[in-house]
């Protein structure tokens, strides 16, 4: 493929809602192009930019695609993204690579909750957007209708820059407001407008420029003159309009037949932004803007394993050329890179190219050290592009291997799917040992555990995390415990008094003596500490480490022969459990904060729900349409959160979970975990 001047550049992202017609849109775009010589559909997984067996076996986008389309000497850049809530993370990753979203809705169910959130995605990156009504061709698909919903969210900038030239079985082309003209069938033959749909084209004709004159001054000032507007004055202008965010121009399309697709391509080539028109990135102090001539700064969105090159690192140039090759170094790890072949990727397939100049998009494999959101730049010159911010991940499962050869690939072969997916994270939890994998929902972490079968062999299962409870004490007690063994030879001797003593929560357990006269022989003080602390790891009644109180040694007896570090730490750890058994033992558990935000009509069954989770409310506070709810809940009642609130919201929620403190379980729930324990002890020893 040819190296593209920057101007000649445009880096589009597909959002929306999932099966809305992004990959096809995208198959389409390829084929209307000439770049492919067939189009593939997504039902029969032979579609370009979904070539992960994963997405065959779902049938839906996974992962963030880049389809490089040729038209009319530009380049268009389409990065296909998946709809699915739970892979919003390569969604975030494309918009960076963006200067422009397409949004697609469907004909038939207008505005969904993903449009939503593409919405917002765009809306943070400051993109600019177009609105793709697609599958025109479903029954029951209504351009009108869903305009009008398309207005009433996102109000008057909402402008359509065509109207459909029929729906369902009849849908044959698009009408295009600007040049009056329509455009039929896949070839996207000019004719001349249906006599039917004359006063409706002239009508939204007139709105269209009225909204596109609203934008600019210049021909603000001519149009209520009624000085006659040229198309290439109106166009600048639309293209103006639409960089700033000021008009949300409308089209319409059916991806699977390509009607109306060489319009899309058209608008976007000649009335999208290129990388030239974005305000400059800032980088600390610095402020780059997409020039050739400028200093060397690439960004990289996303981090691939591709089975036959390796590491595959994806980037955009931001300023400066890329040359093959070369030397760059990373800003964020301080590290040098080393180019080799420079290439830009058409879903799986990589095309070699020389350079890639400022505002292009292109792919590097085997680079060390590089991961998503680093900068690459020059050793000389150096910058450190804003890294890309990525939800916290709100649904955690604790992986076992099923085989002991997979134990020791797990901690490798994680780490690779977490370098690629920003979405996930990986942590060991300190207090149950088990290895905790969290993500964006369920259907994020089977994907991950079918990664890792498929390209590292290891197989796993996934299970709740065990919680980590921790046991305590009520009130004052005391234990006292003699150890002795007598057997031919040495016996065993050793006798521990102490007394425990309740601590404010988050003390720990502290432990002191005050053994008067030697009753206990100085060497083997360490040896009482060392058999009260491993019983207290192990917990005395539930199985979950002791805390929060303080065990004083203050009596004891050896024997000059019989005892031994062993006989003390044996009396010590029995002296515990007496001790803890009278002091009124109590379980507590980690205590969360959680902040939900949904939309205000579902506050209600929000917080209904959560008190039959024991929440306690701490407020409702309205924040636009949406309601941002504040409770404090304990963690045993929220690990499967993520999929509750989906179902109470549609979708339309999230939430926020950070540990509080610990406080106290219920008895009736304490006495059930510890009979559970009781229960997994008996079946160990069986």
């Amino acid at each position: 493929m040819k190296v593209y001047a920057t101007e000649d550049v445009r880096n589009v992202v597909l959002m929306g809602h999932g099966s809305v017609g992004k990959t096809t849109f995208g198959e389409a775009a390829l084929f209307v192009s000439g770049a492919t010589t067939r189009m593939g559909s997504v039902s029969d997984a032979n579609t370009v930019s979904d070539y992960d067996e994963d997405e065959h076996k779902r049938k839906f986008s996974l992962n963030l695609s880049i389809l490089p389309v040729e038209w009319e000497g530009r380049k268009i850049n389409i990065v296909d993204t998946p709809g699915y809530a739970d892979f919003i993370s390569e969604v975030i990753c494309g918009a960076r690579a963006a200067d422009m979203a397409l949004i697609l809705v469907d004909a038939v169910s207008g505005p969904e909750v993903g449009t939503d959130r593409a919405w917002n995605i765009a809306e943070r990156n400051g993109l600019p957007r177009m609105l793709v009504v697609n599958r025109m061709d479903r029954e029951n698909a209504n351009f009108e209708q869903v305009l009008a919903q398309l207005q009433q969210r996102w109000g008057p900038k909402v402008a359509p820059l065509q109207i459909a030239l029929g729906a369902h079985d009849t849908f044959k082309g698009v009408i295009d407001l600007l040049h009056l003209k329509a455009y039929v069938g896949e070839s996207g033959e000019e004719a001349p407008i249906p006599a039917e749909f004359e006063d409706e084209a002239n009508e939204l004709r007139a709105k269209l420029i009225e909204a596109i004159v609203e934008t600019d001054e210049d021909l603000m000032t001519k149009y209520f003159a009624d000085e006659e507007l040229t198309e290439d004055e109106l166009r600048r202008v639309l293209h103006g309009g639409l960089d700033h965010g000021l008009i949300f121009p409308v089209v319409c399309a059916s991806s699977a037949r390509q009607i109306g697709i060489r319009q899309v391509l058209h608008n976007v080539a000649f009335s999208g932004p290129s990388p030239a028109d974005r305000d400059p990135f800032e980088a600390g102090e610095a402020r780059l803007s997409a020039d050739p001539a400028g200093p060397l700064a690439a960004q990289v969105f996303k981090t691939a394993a591709d089975p036959y090159v390796g590491k595959l690192t994806y980037l955009r140039v931001i300023s400066g050329v890329l040359k093959a090759d070369s030397h760059v170094w990373n800003a964020n790890k301080a590290a040098d890179e080393r180019l080799g072949t420079l290439y830009v990727q058409r879903g799986k397939e990589q095309l070699a190219v020389p350079e890639l100049r400022a505002g292009d998009i292109g792919v590097v494999a085997k680079l060390a050290a590089t991961s998503t959101g680093d900068t690459l730049c020059t050793r000389e010159q150096q910058f450190i592009l804003p890294e890309i911010q990525f939800p916290s991940p709100v649904y955690s499962q604790s992986v076992h291997p099923t085989s002991k050869a997979g134990v020791d690939k797990l901690g490798p072969s994680l780490q690779r799917l977490v370098e690629e997916d920003p979405g996930l994270r990986l942590s060991r939890d300190p207090s149950t040992g088990e290895v905790i994998l969290a993500g964006l929902g369920d259907a994020h972490l089977d994907v991950t555990v079918e990664r890792l079968k498929r390209k590292f062999g290891v197989e796993v299962e996934l299970t709740l995390p065990r919680v980590p409870y921790r046991e305590t004490i009520a009130k004052k007690a005391s234990g006292d415990y003699t150890h002795k063994k007598q057997t031919g030879g040495h016996g065993q001797y050793a006798r521990v008094a102490i007394e425990l003593n309740p601590l404010p929560r988050g003390s720990g357990l502290q432990f002191t003596e005050k053994v008067v006269g030697g009753a206990v022989p100085r060497e083997f003080i360490p040896a009482v500490e060392k058999g009260i602390m491993e019983a207290a790891t192990a917990g005395v009644f539930a199985g979950y480490e002791l805390t929060d109180c303080q065990v004083v040694l203050y009596d004891g007896k050896h024997h000059p022969v019989d005892s031994s570090e062993m006989a003390f730490k044996l009396a010590a750890s029995q002296a515990l459990k007496e001790a803890v058994a009278s002091a009124g033992p109590q379980l507590l558990e980690p205590v969360m904060t959680i902040r939900v935000q949904a939309p205000e009509p579902n506050a209600g069954d929000i917080v209904s729900d959560l008190n039959t989770k024991r929440a306690k409310i701490h407020g409702i506070n309205p924040d636009g349409a949406m309601s941002v709810i504040e409770a404090e809940v304990p963690l045993a009642e929220v690990q499967r959160y993520a999929s509750d609130l989906r179902s109470i919201t549609q979708g339309r929620g999230g939430f926020e979970l950070e540990f509080d403190h610990y406080g106290e379980v219920p008895s009736q729930i304490a006495q059930r975990v510890a009979a559970d324990h009781k229960k997994a002890v008996e079946e160990a020893h069986h």
